[in-house]
């Protein structure tokens, strides 16, 4: 069965994994449950590449924070160690992974796409930015070791501390996004970057992304395995939906 709100669409050797959590396609406990089934589903066992995309106008909003803040400490823990490994098993993914950006792509939505070996974004009014400072809500460790990893020291202290967001043009620059194409031929273009990757040899392409992302992955490996994110002890409060909200009222995501 395919997990509810990430949908798995075979393409030949190819598999799309879409978030599918509509308006937004918003993170919570049953959508990276569902990002971590997706998985173990026959068809992305036997991918040759992986493609995530988002559906409707978000690639994703990033957090719930209409339902994360209620869930209870027990909750809050079950979800920040399942989007730890989710991230952990992208980043270190043993086939490729295309980011095809189809929409906004906010806060941990963000560094899901800094997951990717190549990033395909939408022209457009997207908007990107890892706004966590905004609504005061910290990082989880894994999140952060690929924001580390993957953003020019300069980028990342613009993008984590100044907290706005940003366009897609401005993304291009900054390294977050390869390429920009129009959103209908979105989709197609991660679709062929994809296959052009995967008929690279397979052992090989792992074993050289180990040593591209082997410190960051190690770490990450230790913080799933240890458990030892500080957030555990208290991550999402009550005050963040009000704070969300009025960001969210000052932002250009429609």
């Amino acid at each position: 069965m395919s997990p509810e709100h990430v949908l798995v669409e075979p393409h030949d050797d190819v598999v799309v994994l879409r978030l599918h959590r509509p308006p937004a396609n918003a993170f919570c406990l049953e959508l990276a449950s569902d990002f971590a089934a997706a998985f173990e589903t026959d068809a992305v066992k036997r991918a040759k590449a992986l493609v995530v995309t988002g559906s409707g106008k978000f690639f994703s909003g990033g957090l719930d924070l209409k339902q994360v803040p209620t869930y209870t400490a027990e909750q809050q823990r079950e979800f920040l160690g399942v989007l730890n490994r989710v991230i952990g098993r992208l980043y270190g993914s043993p086939v490729p992974v295309v980011a095809a950006v189809n929409g906004h792509a906010m806060a941990g939505a963000f560094v899901l796409v800094l997951t990717a070996d190549y990033r395909v974004g939408a022209t457009g009014s997207s908007q990107f930015g890892l706004t966590e400072a905004r609504v005061g809500i910290p990082f989880p460790a894994a999140p952060m070791v690929v924001v580390h990893a993957e953003l020019a020291p300069q980028d990342m202290r613009y993008i984590v501390l100044h907290a706005r967001g940003f366009g897609a043009e401005e993304a291009l620059r900054r390294g977050v996004l390869d390429e920009l194409q129009p959103p209908a031929a979105l989709l197609g273009r991660a679709l062929e970057v994809a296959r052009d990757m995967a008929s690279m040899p397979a052992d090989g392409y792992l074993r050289i992304k180990q040593q591209v992302r082997g410190a960051a992955l190690a770490r990450i490996e230790e913080i799933v395995a240890k458990g030892t994110d500080p957030m555990l002890g208290g991550w999402v409060d009550a005050a963040a939906p009000e704070a969300s909200a009025q960001w969210l009222a000052r932002s250009k995501m429609r």
